[in-house]
């Protein structure tokens, strides 16, 4: 653990896009642990992972695979196939608990609409509040085809500049087996919430 937090570090320093795959791979390795130990104490052990959906989604389905990234969706996927069944979530607006920089105060955000041509517009024009849509099958397919803009919201959100850095291309399809659309979230709120989140 102590060797790969200091390789780690030493990556993200240099700026490299080698730290994002050594975090995701070390995340993929604690999962395969964790799973081996509960099997040995369960006999057969069944896994959910919660993550943001840059980790999450297969990142060969997305413009991170022409950076030469990897991601822990793609990992499991490679892993464990058809055993795996990645869920990723949308929202076309409402608010988020969020920060503006790292270490910074986690702030009540509205998110900004989703933009012309992204997923969240797409899902939006259902006019259904909220819904699961399993990717594979012909009626999906044809929906969710092509490469288009998805947005990825974590622990920071950038209104400001969210095209550059909340957006993405993706082809959501085969980036997850079923995707969840909330179409206006609503913030986590912190078990103690600071004046600020309360401001929004």
């Amino acid at each position: 653990m102590v060797r790969e937090a200091e390789e780690y570090y030493q990556q993200m320093f240099r700026g490299e896009v080698s730290s994002w795959n050594l975090r995701d791979r070390h995340m993929v390795a604690t999962l395969d642990a964790l799973i081996a130990h509960l099997d040995h104490q369960l006999g057969h052990a069944k896994a959910v992972v919660w993550e943001h959906n840059s980790h999450v989604g297969d990142a060969r389905a997305t413009s991170m695979a022409l950076r030469g990234e990897l991601n822990v969706g793609q990992l499991v996927r490679q892993r464990y196939g058809t055993q795996a069944f990645l869920v990723g979530p949308t929202t076309f607006d409402g608010r988020v608990t969020a920060a503006s920089n790292w270490g910074d105060t986690p702030q009540r955000k509205h998110v900004r609409p989703g933009l012309p041509g992204s997923y969240e517009v797409l899902l939006h024009v259902v006019s259904t509040p909220q819904f699961w849509l399993a990717t594979a099958g012909d009626s999906a397919a044809a929906v969710l085809s092509g490469v288009r803009l998805e947005r990825a919201i974590g622990v920071i959100y950038r209104p400001e500049t969210e095209l550059q850095s909340h957006y993405f291309q993706a082809e959501i399809a085969h980036q997850f087996d079923a995707v969840i659309h909330i179409d206006r979230t609503r913030a986590l709120e912190p078990l103690e919430p600071t004046e600020m989140w309360l401001r929004g």
